[in-house]
């Protein structure tokens, strides 16, 4: 979906279409879930605090989050999608993979199908990226934002890949870039000249799935489920927490609303850890990390004051706690072993 979030506050209120607004939480203090086109054109972007997004763009509507009406509108998206597939994927609210190869049509026609429906009966636009797998499919979906398709056909993709940026494959970020950058690797192209061997010594296990990867070899299909690996709560204070001890009332607080989601939904997972998460008034972050069966207030006291020692005692602007679930696969497997020794 194109800047969904944004889209569907402009189509609610048409008195912001055109201008630049953004949503998030917060006003000043929030981070930005994301912005408009024309926001955009300042360089406002999604995870970016709101004082910042308003020196860019001082004009900047932030409008607050409503994320039932999001919920909402990705529903019908959905049902939509369920009337071409049941090979459906999501990613997020506003994005998802489908398989469409049953078809055994032109998988382009029925982009703009969908793409036609998405439209008609939400008032919102779509872009698709169409491929023979996720990786190049995801690339695409980009190319001609906003509403927008582009098809790479499988004879197409080894042309396609050469003068890609390597920052456009997934799993690339900004310290990969780096190192990628001084090894001399800017494209996908460059990339495909340095042999397997040298990769994988280089980066290791990730090395040999970008030798895969740059050459827009992809073998991942469609899961139409996915485990939920951790649940979390955090909160941004409108105001900078300088004493430690103020943080301890939220941190209860965000840890029996994480454990409650736990005991009603995924009691019969695992957890495997517990993190508490720290971001200072100068943006740095800090999360740390420790393995639990079940977390407890002392314990969660224990890392906010070893993450707040860390990041050098400086005040908080942003509190969070999550649970880290084991894989229900593992965890089948560690009661066979107990019940085998």
């Amino acid at each position: 979906m194109d800047c969904f979030y944004a889209a569907i506050e402009q189509r609610e209120n048409p008195s912001l279409r055109g201008k630049p607004i953004a949503v998030g939480g917060g006003g000043r203090r929030g981070v930005l879930c994301t912005a408009s086109y024309e926001a955009r054109q300042y360089g406002c972007r999604s995870a970016m605090p709101g004082f910042k997004a308003l020196e860019l763009c001082p004009e900047l509507i932030i409008v607050p989050v409503r994320f039932d009406l999001y919920r909402e509108a990705s529903a019908r998206v959905r049902a939509i999608f369920g009337r071409f597939t049941e090979l459906i994927e999501p990613l997020s609210l506003d994005e998802a993979y489908l398989d469409v190869s049953h078809w055994g049509s032109d998988a382009g026609v029925i982009a703009r199908e969908i793409r036609a429906q998405i439209y008609e009966e939400t008032e919102l636009t779509a872009s698709a990226g169409i491929s023979t797998n996720k990786l190049i499919a995801k690339i695409a979906s980009d190319w001609h934002k906003p509403n927008g398709q582009h098809e790479v056909r499988g004879d197409e993709i080894a042309d396609f890949m050469l003068d890609l940026p390597v920052s456009k494959l997934w799993g690339v970020g900004k310290k990969m870039q780096l190192k990628l950058r001084a090894a001399g690797i800017h494209t996908c192209g460059d990339m495909q000249g340095v042999d397997k061997l040298s990769l994988a010594r280089d980066f290791g296990k990730w090395g040999l799935e970008l030798y895969d990867l740059c050459r827009g070899v992809d073998g991942r299909e469609v899961v139409t489920s996915r485990i939920r690996k951790s649940i979390s709560k955090e909160t941004t204070f409108g105001e900078d927490v300088s004493m430690v001890q103020d943080l301890f009332l939220s941190l209860g607080e965000m840890l029996d609303s994480v454990m409650e989601v736990y005991d009603v939904r995924y009691s019969e997972r695992v957890i495997k850890s517990v993190v508490v998460k720290l971001k200072f008034g100068d943006f740095s972050l800090r999360s740390i990390e420790r393995a639990t069966g079940r977390p407890s207030v002392e314990l969660v006291r224990e890392l906010l004051l070893e993450g707040w020692r860390r990041g050098g005692r400086k005040s908080v602007r942003l509190l969070g706690v999550g649970l880290k679930l084991a894989d229900p696969e593992l965890e089948v497997q560690s009661q066979l072993e107990l019940g085998m020794e």
